[in-house]
């Protein structure tokens, strides 16, 4: 969260905000990271709705919502493991989990 918000627009995901994103060879090999990653994808793509709208200029328009605050528990576990591959401490990880909370669920 923290490098998107301060590499990207917060609108937009693009190229150059995915290629020089700083992550160790180990985390990209590691399985856990890899079996992580496709339950992560698979469960917010499940808690996704489509919407969708009609708009006078360009018609019938359907878009993908994702609540991503809805798959906290996998984010966490992801968080987990990455902490391990930086090599931060317990306190670390936990601000990570914790960080902006109250916004990144939607308390606010």
């Amino acid at each position: 969260w923290w490098w998107y918000t301060i590499t990207s627009n917060l609108r937009h995901l693009n190229p150059y905000d995915i290629q020089h994103f700083p992550i160790p060879k180990s985390a990209i090999s590691d399985r856990t990271m890899q079996s992580l990653g496709r339950r992560y994808i698979e469960d917010i793509d499940r808690k996704s709705t489509m919407h969708a709208r009609r708009q006078r200029q360009t018609g019938l328009t359907e878009t993908q919502q994702f609540r991503i605050q809805d798959s906290k528990d996998i984010i966490n576990e992801i968080d987990g493991t990455l902490a391990k591959h930086y090599g931060f401490t317990d306190e670390e990880l936990d601000f990570i989990i914790n960080y902006d909370i109250k916004y990144r669920m939607g308390l606010t």
